[in-house]
């Protein structure tokens, strides 16, 4: 297996920059998942480390070596697409040990291997079957397999499990990461959803409009959002989000919201648009009679032991994660309280968080 560098990567076309200027590192062994909303640049970047694009500036080092203007047959690379590309006349042992075979592999090694490979995914059962009659899971552990059975030093997976309904693609996200666990493939993974993200990553690399907006463990991209596109786009449901008082200087640790005074951490810098933006997650907002800010109950949505409140406020809707003993009533006024250590403040002009002690701590400042 092997590490993965990327350093200034841009890929233009024609007029339009597909991404711009995008540097990271995988790491040997790391799943490394690439998140965002269609058209992001994040399948573009990844066709571009599998060498079925080249870009138009910038370097891609796989082991050291210098890959950028491969050829994807001359990179140690394998690929697992969304849609299987599957040969249908083929068995699943054929299909499996296909890039064995034209690469002239001895049969009984290709044996081998194969059946390796398929006691590995579970599929062993299902060798001599032909492909087109199998459920969505099977062929997608077919894909897998052949793409395993190589022994690459990487593996780019775009979208593999978007082409199945909601059951089989929770179960196919835990035998994705234990298959990862067991093998020590170092690989990249892409996807425009977040569970699969954060159920599955290592480290999460969120881009959006070709731009790398964050990379980091999921726990510190959920707490520690870096613009207010990454808070907004992690999470379920999203991160509150309210209009604020502006024009704040540096070291500020209170800020305006309707009349109220919110707790914050401390500006890093100033603050100098008119309006800011307060960012909070539903369970860092407390239901409480002293609370500073105060909104009319909109909705209530049980949830087993917690419960969803949807509140109206002057400054805008939010949402409030409560233990189901909270007793509240349609149209009923209530106080919000707000973690002021975990509560995050935008500029809304460049997106950036500009107060966060979580984030601080995590060395972004």
């Amino acid at each position: 297996m092997a590490e993965i560098r990327v350093e200034n990567l841009k890929k233009n076309f024609d007029d339009f920059v597909a991404v711009h200027d995008s540097s990271f590192t995988v790491e040997d062994g790391e799943f490394f998942v690439m998140l965002g909303p269609s058209g992001c640049g994040k399948t573009t970047t990844l066709r571009m480390i599998a060498g079925l694009e080249m870009p138009t500036e910038g370097k891609i080092l796989l082991d050291g070596e210098d890959v950028t203007f491969n050829r994807g047959s001359e990179r140690d690379i394998a690929f697992v697409f969304q849609l299987f590309a599957l040969y249908p006349h083929m068995s699943v042992r054929r299909n499996i040990s296909f890039p064995l075979r034209i690469g002239g592999m001895p049969r009984r090694e290709v044996r081998e291997r194969t059946e390796e490979v398929a006691r590995l995914l579970q599929i062993e059962h299902l060798l001599d079957r032909g492909v087109g009659g199998l459920a969505a899971g099977d062929r997608q552990r077919v894909a897998l397999g052949r793409a395993i059975v190589r022994r690459a030093k990487a593996f780019l997976m775009d979208e593999p499990l978007g082409a199945l309904d909601a059951e089989f693609r929770d179960r196919m996200c835990e035998e994705l990461r234990l298959l990862h666990n067991r093998i020590g493939a170092t690989t990249v993974y892409v996807t425009h959803d977040q569970i699969e993200a954060m159920s599955m990553a290592d480290r999460i690399c969120i881009m959006n409009q070709g731009e790398v907006l964050q990379i980091g463990p999921p726990l510190e991209v959920y707490e520690r959002p870096a613009t207010k596109f990454v808070a907004g786009f992690i999470g379920s449901p999203a991160m509150n989000f309210l209009r604020a008082m502006g024009k704040l200087p540096a070291g500020a640790t209170e800020v305006g919201i309707n009349g109220a005074t919110i707790a914050m951490p401390e500006t890093r810098e100033p603050l100098t648009a008119d309006e800011a933006v307060l960012g909070a997650r539903p369970e860092h907002i407390r239901i409480s009679d002293d609370g500073p800010l105060r909104g009319r109950v909109f909705g209530v949505e049980y949830m087993g032991a917690r419960q969803l409140i949807t509140v109206d406020t002057e400054a805008g809707r939010l949402r409030v994660r409560a233990p189901n003993t909270v007793k509240v009533a349609y149209g009923e006024t209530v106080g919000l309280t707000f973690d002021a250590e975990r509560v995050v403040l935008f500029d809304p002009e460049s997106d950036r968080a500009v107060a966060s002690t979580l984030f601080e701590e995590a060395g972004h400042g």
